[in-house]
């Protein structure tokens, strides 16, 4: 009787791990469940039964269950993770950070700077203040609804609902309908069920979406089961896999289904996403070589609608977890789910930061309320940077997963740092005043110890931004906040004072003569220059000068500022020539007769003598050591 017995319980597990490997989590936990309940092999069947939950997105159950896990003798290191995870999904933060502390001195966290410098992610989170205002909309259902996009006036997206049909087929994973792509009109107060299905050939009898399509609305991308006439098809361990494939938009219906030459039996490829030029196909795949569970990969469309070889968009964006469901705005940006980096629920929702080539540099959490402490993916944004979709299962939902809309609200500001152009020191208590376009004082600030400022700005607008210290001479910059990309919120204006003309003014440094209209070194001034070398090379080897040249009134305003900026090359070239180093020479400018010395102005009757004293080269010191 002992025997028969362990050999049925025996069964039942080999019966749960074969459903759990299929993806038929319910029906797995059921079994998992009575596993427990016999004590037979309940440690291993609880970490299995919390599995599933975590793969049901029920973190109230999985949670549970990995408490039971992670108190058992030898459990592997990655159920402090999971259990960490689960932990979020019900915001329980403190106890999340214990244990992801525990799973990083168990050595599950390498880089242990990311992770020090993201422990206080969620209490800066929540205080932030909110750039995104959110709506439910009225097509979801107790089913999943998610994946929307708007094109042409219409929304498309993906649902299990399956109402109003006689006969449904469910999908083991969460025993609900097969999904498929629905689409209505944008401002339609109609009920969307089984008539606002997609016409064409894109719904199957498996899952069909979500989708993306073309700016000329003649191409669409969707992802599918792997099938074809005879049924589904199997990889080598028995799972059939996501496609994406290709629709032509002919006589009214989407037709023509095409298979991708990125497509793979043995593993998935699935939500696809489009550059702003059509030319770039995002998607998210499993495919050997990446960093984790599913990875981000972008491929080229050629011309003739051929795809090239798909890359990686490397571990700035991707982890060694689950990112899927991209999206890229008109701007470029890259928008995607992740729970792979720093969030405050399960999936959250990721922005890329961009450099000036278009490379990404970082990724940026949207924060609350288009991240929760449930699953958050499929953000899309519509062609005015201001608007979209997202979808999510938290709590106040129709259904399962529900589609949101959002309208966004940017909050930007200027920043900068203020540093003295000598030694590029910052510079603390400079003030710095901002202006709108037509000089109208709109704030202003004193920079911090380290020289730094941040001042709040509006969106569409073009501004003027002045340093100023007591010591330095004014520094200002114009910038405007007009056609930003979707996530740059912070423009960045570095400011660069130089110290005020008279600092100090040494006697030994005497102002150097030409005669009219020439810039070359007379023997009285190469006199002159010799002792400002010897002055600089033997009694103060570190001192840092500035050449300043002028002329006098006579002649045309345009020659004298060349004259004046001939002088100054001479007196920079002649000094340099022997051996004082470039770099203690910091300007040498001219500013033709815009600053005389007396009042012999054009059309000022003048002895030759005083426009002499104009036509001069002055040496301001503006460090000595």
């Amino acid at each position: 009787m002992l025997s028969l017995v362990v050999f049925a319980q025996e069964g039942k597990q080999k019966k749960a791990d074969t459903l759990f490997n299929k993806f038929s989590f319910v029906k797995a936990a059921e079994v998992y469940q009575d596993l427990i309940e016999n004590n037979y092999n309940k440690d291993y069947a609880t970490r299995r039964l919390a599995d599933c939950y975590a793969y049901l997105r029920n973190p109230n159950q999985a949670s549970r269950y990995y408490k039971q896990v992670v108190q058992q003798e030898n459990v592997p290191i990655e159920y402090y993770y999971k259990y960490s995870q689960a932990l979020r999904g019900i915001k329980e933060y403190d106890e999340s950070r214990i244990w992801l502390e525990r799973f990083k001195d168990s050595g599950g966290i390498t880089n242990t700077n990311d992770f020090d410098k993201d422990i206080d992610f969620i209490t800066n989170v929540f205080n932030a203040k909110p750039q995104y205002f959110i709506n439910k909309l009225n097509i979801n259902t107790k089913f999943s609804d998610f994946g929307a996009i708007e094109h042409d006036g219409k929304i498309y997206f993906t649902s299990s609902r399956d109402e109003g049909v006689s006969i449904q087929r469910l999908y083991g994973w969460n025993e609900q309908p097969f999904l498929d792509v629905y689409v209505t009109s944008k401002d339609s107060k109609k009920q969307v069920d089984h008539t606002s299905k997609l016409k064409g050939d894109v719904n199957s009898i498996y899952h069909d979406g979500p989708v993306t399509i073309t700016k000329d609305g003649r191409n669409m991308y969707f992802s599918r089961n792997n099938a074809n006439n005879l049924g589904k098809e199997y990889d080598k361990k028995g799972i059939s896999n996501v496609k994406i494939y290709r629709a032509t938009f002919k006589d009214s219906i989407w037709t023509d289904i095409e298979d991708l030459s990125i497509n793979n039996k043995e593993y998935s490829t699935q939500h696809p996403a489009l550059s702003p030029d059509n030319k770039k196909l995002y998607f998210t795949s499993d495919m050997p070589g990446g960093y984790g569970g599913s990875d981000i990969y972008v491929v080229d469309i050629n011309a003739d609608g051929t795809l090239g070889t798909p890359k990686n968009l490397g571990n700035v964006v991707n982890t060694k977890n689950t990112e899927g469901t991209p999206f890229v705005n008109n701007e470029g940006s890259l928008f995607f789910a992740s729970d792979g980096h720093m969030g405050i629920g399960l999936l959250d929702i990721f922005g890329t930061i961009l450099d000036e080539n278009g490379d990404i540099t970082s990724v940026i959490n949207l924060g609350v309320p288009i991240n929760s402490n449930k699953d958050d993916f499929s953000f899309t944004m519509n062609t005015d940077g201001l608007t979209g979709y997202f979808s999510s299962n938290r709590q106040g939902g129709t259904g399962d997963d529900d589609i949101y809309s959002y309208n966004r609200v940017l909050l930007l500001s200027v920043k900068g740092t203020v540093t003295d152009a000598i030694n590029t020191n910052p510079i603390p208590n400079a003030v710095v005043t901002l202006y709108d376009d037509k000089e109208n004082k709109i704030a202003d600030i004193l920079t911090d110890e380290d020289g730094n400022y941040e001042i709040n700005i509006d969106a569409n607008k073009d501004y003027k931004v002045v340093a100023s210290h007591v010591k330095y001479i004014d520094d200002y910059r114009v910038f405007t906040s007009k056609n930003l990309r979707a996530l740059e919120s912070v423009i960045t204006a570095n400011l660069i004072l130089n110290p005020v003309q008279n600092v100090v003014k040494l006697a030994e440094l005497n102002t150097i003569y030409f005669d009219f209209d020439t810039h070359y070194i007379r023997p009285d001034a190469a006199l002159e220059l010799d002792k400002i070398v010897n002055l600089m090379k033997n009694d103060y080897p570190e001192m840092v000068i500035r050449i300043e040249s002028h002329t006098d009134s006579r002649g045309e305003l345009s020659y004298n500022d060349k004259l004046s900026i001939d002088r100054a090359n001479s007196t920079y070239e002649y000094l340099v020539s022997k051996g004082i180093d470039a770099s203690r020479i910091t300007e040498h400018q001219g500013f033709g007769e815009r600053r005389l010395t007396n009042g012999c102005e054009d059309g000022e009757t003048c002895e030759e003598t005083d426009h002499q004293l104009n036509r001069r080269t002055d040496f301001i010191v503006v460090k000595m050591e």
